[in-house]
């Protein structure tokens, strides 16, 4: 039967274990005696405190109730028996009989067979578990939440202590696994936003040591709480101010999507309610984010996993409002080359520092789609994330490379590599400069052909870049990349406003907007969706919207009206058949209908068109071009689906080529296609950005390309110093060969006629 356990008893057992911490003697001594006080106030036959070492061991450090030889001599690897798979998920365990756990591992020094029960609960810092402390019973005894929560509490003053260093020296952590430092280190990680930087370590590290753990007012400590709350909200709002933001730049969006979460009622009420166990409102704020990133860190959803990071942030902040070191790295008086070092960030937390001093950012977890990713592209920052180990490798003041082409990062360069990437760096700016100088100049080939290279695009923000790039328009606008940086669906006003201001910032350039492609890797907090086993392959983009016509409907009505009396692009994306085609497009003319019945201009022309990624349309592509107005070919998700091979995939990734014979005659047959009616052909996606793909595909009869921007120069260049017709010619022949690639071959072929590639 489960004991009751209320805020009053959790108060008086976190005094005592206070006094205990403030108290003489070593740190193992203090240990010895918090876990004989918490077995008493918990009324536990064992309580036993476990402490993470290098290597991932956990060794058993103080216990009340086992045997205590084993003390320092009982050890399990992270992931091993009951304790390490709490350290391993940095979530609690209550078991009434623990022995029938499958992950149950027996230790007979420990004489721990007579107990039965057990709860664990891990020692948390900055969301990693540093330790595990545990309960255990005779009885076969069910825990109670109460119980649970106060041993969570205790974990967290607990960590204070094994944080401190003097149980195992800090120093112990930073060795590998042969011991010894290495000079040198390559970790490897993603790309989050393309380019090199080279600098100096700056550890971000928001957050603020908290060094009163327990109160004995809490309602002076709830007054303390909601005084900090104000001064960070007034924080926020001077971000606002500072970066000169206006409402409806995407980086609006994504403040005001971060200052709802400071008016989250259900946050405040579980520090509130933590704050009532006896804890100071730091102390509380901690022990709620500890839990948040544990439970958060759980979950499947990518779009909520990356909250973690806006919660982290505003935790830090309310943390420091209440403490009064209001001193954050960004405040700090900094180098001139700085790379900036994180687990994670918060947008917010990025804009702070000084964009001049800023050359780059590496992230030890971070995602593509996350907020502050956005913000990097958008500042043409070079950004890597997912580093595994980043922070216990790199320290402040460390020279630092983020090779963020190569999707790694290299801390303290030999001075070799670091003379490497800088003439690296040097060559890439001196080829932008080269290619700034193309801007004004056609892309046109040696042979007098003509061709289109326009700029794919997913913010207003992009728009910036249109005319510094020479771009003749943007050749996909990414609808859904807007809706996915709010934190609600936007309605057709907002949708009208914003695709407004992109048409007036393109100044007559065409635009092609994609309707929303949802799903997969993009997902979108506020539209329910049921779990599917193969997303990339499952109701996303076209499938969703017909599945949800309101959506469509509003966004359709959105652009019409931003578009009025001006030409309107639109192209429906991820479509397998023309049955799918068909009712999109009668969507659409139903709003078209309705936009004229009530009076208002429409778009003059309206063109409608595909994009061709689904390799089955292929074959309806005779009655598909009776249809449309024009054809683009997403070559991301079209290689994908050709070779049944995940892009998401590290393992797929080098495994077949867009330069293989087989894809290229598929492309060719499309291109013959298109020519054949005189439809409009453009692809866009990766194999557009890179000079020699482009290069092929302008061989096998593309003429529009469409590509991020800082791809255009290099591409002009290319195109500018080739001759199209021994290319076509050479490209008949090779494509025929039964090669895995012909990269090889165009190489030689691009080399031979001085072709830059």
């Amino acid at each position: 039967m489960a004991a009751t356990l209320g805020p009053g008893a959790t108060r008086r057992l976190l005094k005592r274990l206070r006094d205990t911490m403030a108290a003489g003697g070593t740190a193992q001594q203090r240990l010895d005696k918090i876990v004989k006080i918490i077995a008493g106030e918990l009324i536990a036959e064992v309580c036993s405190v476990y402490i993470t070492r290098a290597g991932q061991v956990l060794e058993l450090f103080a216990t009340e109730g086992l045997k205590p030889e084993a003390v320092h001599k009982t050890r399990l690897r992270v992931g091993e028996g009951i304790v390490g798979e709490i350290a391993e998920n940095a979530r609690p365990l209550a078991l009434a009989d623990a022995q029938s756990h499958p992950n149950f591992a027996f230790r007979p020094e420990t004489g721990e067979e007579i107990f039965h029960s057990m709860l664990g609960v891990p020692i948390l810092r900055s969301g990693r578990a540093i330790g595990v402390v545990a309960i255990q019973n005779r009885t076969f005894r069910e825990y109670a939440d109460e119980e649970v929560e106060a041993l969570q509490t205790v974990a967290m003053v607990l960590a204070e202590l094994v944080a401190s260093g003097e149980l195992v020296s800090p120093d112990e952590m930073l060795r590998t696994e042969d011991a010894g430092l290495v000079a040198s280190e390559r970790i490897e990680g993603q790309k989050l936003n393309e380019g090199i930087a080279i600098g100096i370590v700056v550890l971000h590290q928001p957050r603020v040591s908290v060094r009163q753990m327990v109160a004995d007012d809490p309602a002076a400590e709830k007054k303390r709480l909601r005084e900090a709350a104000a001064g960070m909200r007034t924080d926020i709002d001077r971000i606002f101010a500072d970066a000169g933001l206006e409402e409806g730049d995407e980086r609006w969006e994504i403040l005001e999507t971060y200052r709802m979460f400071a008016e989250d009622r259900g946050w405040f009420s579980r520090i509130a309610d933590a704050i009532d166990t006896g804890l100071t409102a730091e102390a509380a704020v901690q022990r709620v984010q500890e839990d948040n990133r544990a439970r958060l860190a759980m979950v499947s959803d990518p779009y909520i996993r990356e909250r973690i990071t806006d919660f982290d942030d505003l935790a830090n902040r309310l943390v420091r409002h209440l403490t009064g070191d209001r001193t954050a790295a960004a405040d700090t008086d900094l180098p001139d080359d700085i790379v900036l070092v994180a687990r994670n960030l918060g947008p917010a937390e990025l804009l702070e520092y000084d964009r001049r001093k800023l050359k780059g950012v590496a992230l030890e977890e971070g995602s593509s789609t996350s907020h502050v990713a956005i913000i990097a592209h958008a500042l043409d920052l070079p950004m890597v994330g997912h580093a595994a180990g980043l922070l216990s490798r790199a320290e402040p003041g460390d020279p630092v490379v983020v090779d963020a082409m190569g999707g790694q990062i290299i801390l303290r360069p030999r001075e070799d590599v670091r003379d490497t990437y800088a003439a690296a760096l040097r060559a890439r700016q001196e080829r932008r400069a080269g290619y700034a100088a193309l801007k004004d100049l056609p892309a046109v080939t040696r042979d007098g052909t003509p061709i289109s290279l326009n700029m794919n695009a997913g913010l207003v923000l992009d728009l910036e870049h249109l005319a510094e790039s020479g771009a003749d328009g943007i050749g996909l606008y990414r609808t859904e990349i807007p809706f996915m940086i709010r934190s609600t669906m936007p309605d057709v006003v907002e949708q009208t406003d914003l695709y407004r201001r992109i048409l007036d910032r393109a100044e007559n350039r065409p635009v092609v907007f994609r309707t929303l492609d949802i799903g997969g890797d993009k997902v979108l907090p506020y539209l329910d969706a049921n779990p599917q086993e193969n997303p990339a392959m499952g109701v996303r983009a076209i499938r969703l919207t017909l599945d949800r016509p309101a959506i469509l409907r509003e966004q359709v009505r959105g652009l019409l009206r931003a578009a009025g009396g001006r030409r309107l692009d639109i192209m429906f994306p991820m479509v397998a058949e023309i049955a799918e085609f068909d009712a999109a497009k009668e969507l659409l003319e139903i709003e078209v209908t309705r936009e004229s019945k009530r009076g208002r201009a429409l778009p003059d022309p309206i063109r409608i068109g595909v994009m061709l990624e689904v390799p089955s349309l292929y074959w309806q592509l005779p009655q598909l071009l009776k249809r449309v107005d024009f054809i683009s070919v997403g070559s991301n998700d079209l290689m994908q689906f050709f070779y049944a091979s995940d892009r998401g995939n590290p393992d797929m990734a080098d495994r077949y080529d867009p330069l293989s014979p087989g894809m290229l005659s598929f492309l060719r047959a499309i291109a013959r296609d298109c020519e054949a009616t005189h439809t409009q052909l453009t692809l866009c996606g990766d194999m557009a950005s890179r000079p020699l793909e482009a290069m092929a595909l302008l061989g096998i009869g593309y003429r529009r390309l469409s590509m991020p921007f800082p791809a255009i120069g290099p591409v002009k260049a290319m195109v500018r110093a080739l001759d199209l017709p021994p290319l076509a010619k050479y490209l008949d022949e090779i494509c025929r060969l039964a090669d895995h690639s012909v990269r090889k071959k165009l190489g030689d072929f691009a080399r031979d006629h001085n072709i830059p590639v």
